[in-house]
């Protein structure tokens, strides 16, 4: 009784959804974005204040002018993400996203991670993002809001809160959680405004800085950096010399400035989350995720090289390059557009981070995995009402109360592992039989593939492993079979853990790694042999021949890839960071064993 009643609970953590739609899952939702609106959203979402900060800060002090190489690297490694989700999107157009993939997948209980770690990570990003949206405005005005306030609340705050609650933030993320509840074609229009303007700006500050521009500071040596250096009164707020040159941190320079440029392109995925509100979701998905990173490079590369022209990378100031950087080349009244593009920037992102979180928690609910009265969806506007004000009023709270600097890593860590899983997710289900067969058509497509493995074409017996092996070589299918799918579910999770070790052991020991250490050289070299062995058994078994609306190419290694680069910066995460992932698993864990795994459709329904 007790092994059985262990095995019904088992068997409900790995119960997977079936990757069809329920008779019953017509979309609730109002489909009326197109794919402007998508592209608004993805490039809104993505050019948040990154592209306004971050570009300054990689310039400085990893790359010098080769920062324009290190969003190249960056916006290559992102559209293999992205063309995981666009397949997969297209594919299977949901609310849920990643964790409607990990639910096909995986099973229950992963899907159920993968979304409470999503809902964190819109949260945390939007109260950080209406934080900097209140303390750029506090800035432009002259810091009145954040006297007042510091001066009236810091005796009453403990340590672990923010100096003063942020009563502008909170205000911010009501009004904008109030523009989400009217619906979701109002949302897009004000994003599309407000990206728009950033675009604009953007523009501005390209053209401005070409004309502006010197070719000599891609150019710079050390008799240029001794003249600043003497010229300078502040000698501590210039930067690394490096080499000089276009490359002035050599190789390691770009490869250390390409990681960090892959935070800036996070935000695209928010377009797979608008499934079932896309009007032609098939179309729209997969290449408005594909445009929107190739806008967001364009912008990303052309504000890094003329930042890198108008000044010397190592007298950039990283808290606001753009603005010193006009007043550099005289044209002091730029840095306002500049201003005015940074707020337009950090509203869009706001939209962006908001516009997911509900349509998660509502997708995680109408599967009874969170409770059901947040899967309540407003008849006249057809949006998550009551998921889109309680995100929005918790994301509001945390944006007044917490500074979020030390969360911003978090809020990156669920995302990232959402990229993982959807990379996973696209390599296993080509390799698995399609599910629409009927149970009498895959008997007989058992019964015929083990009929073919059993006849007598060789006539010498061979040892058991041999033949092990061959069948892994020469699959006796053309199209797959249960087997087959099973030997790529085994395969792909071995490679994630090979993968994960790999990741381990370069970003601890990179320098004894890569300077030829026997005993880290080995091991690194045994797990790329490994890898690619395992790489190449998922090649040779055959995938599902049915035609899709976009289909990720040179499969399996775009996806395996993909995981690596997400799994490498994943391990580059402190330990801080881990511990309150941690934290906030456990309060997951809770919710679901005490409630979802009773109140779940799959369970339920079976």
């Amino acid at each position: 009784m007790l092994r059985q009643n262990v095995h019904q609970f088992g068997q409900k953590l790995v119960r997977r959804k079936p990757l069809e739609p329920r008779a019953r899952a017509e979309s609730r939702l109002l489909r009326c974005l197109n794919t402007l609106d998508l592209v608004a959203l993805g490039v809104g979402t993505t050019l948040g204040a990154g592209v306004y900060f971050l570009v300054g800060e990689v310039a400085k002090n990893k790359a010098g002018p080769a920062s324009i190489i290190c969003f190249l690297v960056a916006a290559l490694s992102t559209m293999l993400s992205g063309l995981c989700y666009a397949e997969f999107g297209a594919r299977v157009p949901c609310a849920g996203s990643a964790y409607f993939y990990s639910y096909v997948t995986v099973g229950q209980l992963c899907a159920f991670i993968i979304g409470w770690d999503l809902i964190l990570s819109s949260i945390l990003g939007t109260a950080s993002v209406a934080r900097a949206w209140s303390s750029s405005f506090d800035n432009l005005i002259g810091d009145y809001i954040s006297h007042g306030l510091e001066e009236t609340f810091s005796q009453y705050m403990p340590n672990y809160l923010a100096m003063y609650p942020d009563f502008f933030a909170l205000a911010l993320v009501l009004l904008l959680t109030g523009i989400l509840v009217l619906g979701a074609r109002e949302s897009a229009l004000v994003n599309k405004w407000f990206t728009g303007i950033n675009i604009l700006v953007l523009g501005f500050i390209i053209l401005s800085g070409f004309i502006k521009g010197d070719l000599h500071n891609w150019q710079l040596t050390e008799q240029d950096y001794a003249l600043a250096a003497a010229g300078s009164n502040d000698s501590s707020s210039l930067g690394p010399l490096g080499s000089g040159g276009f490359m002035p941190f050599g190789f390691e320079g770009i490869l250390h400035g390409a990681a960090v440029c892959l935070y800036a392109f996070i935000g695209f995925d928010i377009i797979a989350t608008t499934g079932e509100e896309a009007l032609n979701p098939h179309h729209s998905i997969p290449w408005s995720i594909v445009i929107t990173i190739f806008i967001c490079f364009l912008l990303y590369f052309g504000v890094s090289a003329v930042l890198t022209l108008m000044v010397p990378y190592y007298l950039i100031h990283p808290e606001s390059p753009f603005a010193q950087a006009f007043l550099h080349v005289g044209w002091n009244a730029a840095r306002y557009i500049v201003a005015v593009g940074t707020l337009c920037a950090l509203s869009s992102s706001l939209v962006g981070a908001m516009f997911p979180m509900p349509r998660m928690i509502y997708s995680m609910a109408d599967d009874g995995l969170l409770f059901r009265g947040l899967a309540h969806i407003h008849t006249r506007t057809r949006t998550p009402v009551t998921a889109t004000l309680a995100s929005g009023i918790l994301a509001a709270l945390m944006a007044s109360l917490f500074e979020l600097r030390d969360l911003m890593e978090l809020s990156s860590i669920g995302t990232l592992l959402a990229y993982i899983m959807v990379a996973f997710s696209v390599l296993v289900l080509r390799y698995q039989p399609d599910q629409i067969l009927s149970k009498n058509e895959k008997a007989k497509n058992e019964i015929e593939i083990s009929e073919c493995a059993a006849s007598p074409s060789e006539p010498v017996p061979e040892a058991g492993i041999s033949r092990i092996l061959k069948s892994l070589w020469f699959p006796p299918s053309t199209t797959p079979t249960r087997k087959s799918g099973q030997i790529v579910y085994g395969c792909a999770f071995l490679l994630v853990f090979l993968l994960i070790i790999l990741s381990l052991v370069l970003a601890q020991w990179p320098g004894r790694v890569f300077s030829g250490d026997p005993g880290l050289t080995t091991v690194a070299v045994l797990l790329l042999l490994l890898t690619t062995g395992v790489t190449v058994i998922i090649w040779r078994q055959p995938q599902d021949p049915s035609p899709l609306y976009f289909k990720v190419p040179a499969l399996p290694v775009l996806p395996l890839v993909s995981i690596f680069v997400n799994v490498s910066l994943m391990v580059q995460m402190t330990s801080g960071t881990w511990v309150q992932f941690g934290v906030w698993n456990v309060i997951g864990f809770v919710i679901y064993f005490w409630y979802g795994i009773r109140h779940a459709l799959e369970n339920n329904e079976q």
